[in-house]
């Protein structure tokens, strides 16, 4: 009889408890490489390639390391792991907690007839109980109370000793002096790629031969796959971004995908890095090569804050959470989103088509860009939501419900964001490149060359008056909502009639 231990496609570390609660000699460890995950989600091509290669990377380090391991590949995941259990004489199955409440709800759907045991996630710095002990005392859950606990919590920089620590600097949060809209001619360091492998290359194959037109461009591929390539792209971004990172990390820039981004969060959510680790050689190498303060902390705030807080909100707000609908906003998808192209709107069209090559956009474009679209349009949160996990490289659940629904949507009225992050054309414009050459006026709230952004602005504001005059934080923009002429505010509320009729997708 022999103890199992079935590793997950985002569970990709050697120290995962699962691992860590077994010795090699004593147990066989399975992964799984289901095709039926396709028949639930078009996942992007090159999200499928990443997941899968990454799984068998890891694979063959785990039996590099002396580990029993199989890799199966399967239509399903029961049958998979059913056979395997019955050829092995698996007598205990032992996982670690996923990320996502479905794959748990999944598992023991699948009613294995041998005993499943759960080992407590150690992906995150923060404990699902933890969090939750933090949250209770707090009628409203905010980022920046988070994000000073861990600070505090973790000793990340922090100058002093215990209750006497004060933030390194003097203050908690720089982020004024990261939010410079791009400069004239602005281009950021090449990111670092690779080229695939052999293993890669199967991979590539496979999907290549699959029954299914997955969105987005399979070639060229050229994410890191191991954990031996994540560690490069982290030292990378310390030697060639990191010192850049912080003024411009919100800035748009047409042909520039990355700018100094670090392009960790796929590493970090298959499990190659752990964020601890990568939050102290930040810290280490940033203090060491004097890297300007702002930006350092902005990035750590970004993994030590934003990725902590919404996995711990993903969880404390629980399995109602995804139906959330505010708004009440019902609007199908348009089929430029599935089609990655074709709105006719250059800074939409731009990160679609980055999308569309790599899977990435960074979080500006991701909130402002396609999220604020979604809620200016009225589109339904749960399409939306869906969409955003199957093409992104890093997407899952626990990622997109909170930033989605709400951060981008507020379509769950308030419980994470204070106000919805409704723009119109005019921050883009600021923020952005894209305006230069687009067939919109991104000055003009009507006619046919007005900006949608504009139209759909207002109209929105229109639409929800009576809510979003009771939130303090929007009072500017709803006085600025009441010296609209009504004339005026009719006809821009008929361009954003104009533009989501035509943008709605083609009757099947």
């Amino acid at each position: 009889m022999t103890i199992g231990i079935w590793v997950l496609g985002d569970q990709l570390s050697p120290e995962q408890s699962a691992l860590q609660s077994c010795q090699p000699d004593q147990c066989r460890v399975i992964l799984l490489e289901s095709s039926s995950v396709l028949q639930r989600r078009r996942y992007h091509a090159q999200k499928l390639v990443l997941v899968w290669s990454a799984m068998r990377h890891f694979a063959a380090d785990l039996s590099g390391q002396g580990w029993t391991v199989d890799l199966r590949e399967c239509e399903r995941f029961g049958d998979g792991i059913r056979s395997w259990i019955a050829e092995h004489g698996i007598s205990e199955l032992r996982l670690m907690e996923p990320a996502d409440r479905e794959f748990r709800r999944a598992i023991e759907a699948l009613q294995l007839q041998v005993p499943v045991i759960w080992l407590a996630s150690n992906a995150f710095l923060w404990s699902r109980e933890d969090f939750a002990a933090w949250a209770a005392p707090y009628k409203q859950l905010r980022l920046e109370l988070f994000y000073r606990e861990g600070r505090k919590r973790f000793g990340v920089l922090m100058e002093g000793e215990g209750s006497s620590a004060e933030p390194l600097g003097g203050q908690w949060n720089f982020d004024q002096e990261n939010r410079k809209p791009p400069a004239k001619g602005l281009q950021g360091p090449e990111p670092l790629w690779f080229q695939p492998d052999a293993i890669t290359e199967a991979v590539i194959s496979k999907v290549e031969q699959l029954d299914a037109a997955l969105p987005g461009t399979l070639r060229p591929f050229h994410w890191g796959v191991s954990r031996s390539q994540a560690l490069q792209v982290l030292d990378h971004f310390v030697e060639t971004r990191l010192a850049g990172f912080g003024p411009y990390q919100d800035a748009m820039v047409s042909g520039e995908p990355t700018l100094w981004h670090a392009l960790l969060s796929p590493y970090l959510n298959l499990g190659l890095l752990h964020p601890l680790e990568v939050i102290r050689h930040l810290e280490r190498e940033g203090l060491r090569r004097e890297v300007p303060l702002a930006g350092l902390e902005g990035v750590i705030r970004q993994i030590l804050g934003w990725r902590e807080y919404t996995h711990g909100l993903y969880h404390w707000f629980g399995g109602d959470y995804p139906a959330s609908n505010h708004f009440a906003a019902d609007r199908p998808l348009p089929g430029w989103l599935e089609q990655l192209g074709g709105s006719g709107m250059r800074c939409l069209d731009t990160v679609l088509e980055e999308i569309a090559a790599s899977g990435y956009a960074h979080h500006i474009q991701r909130l402002m860009v396609l999220a604020n679209y979604g809620l200016l349009a009225g589109l339904n949160p749960q399409a939306l939501t869906a969409w955003f996990h199957r093409m992104f490289i890093d997407g899952f659940d626990w990622v997109m419900q909170t930033n989605v629904l709400g951060m981008g949507l507020f379509a769950d009225g308030g419980r994470l964001a204070s106000k919805p992050y409704a723009a119109s054309g005019n921050y883009i414009k600021r923020m952005s490149t894209y305006c230069k050459g687009c067939r919109y006026d991104v000055k003009a709230r009507t006619g046919d060359n007005a900006c949608p952004f504009n139209s759909l602005y207002w109209d929105f504001l229109a639409r929800h008056e009576g809510e979003l005059r009771r939130n303090p934080r929007m009072a500017l923009v709803i006085k600025q909502l009441d010296k609209l002429p009504a004339e005026e505010l009719g006809a821009i509320r008929a361009a954003a009639g104009r533009h989501l009729e035509a943008s709605a997708p083609a009757p099947r």
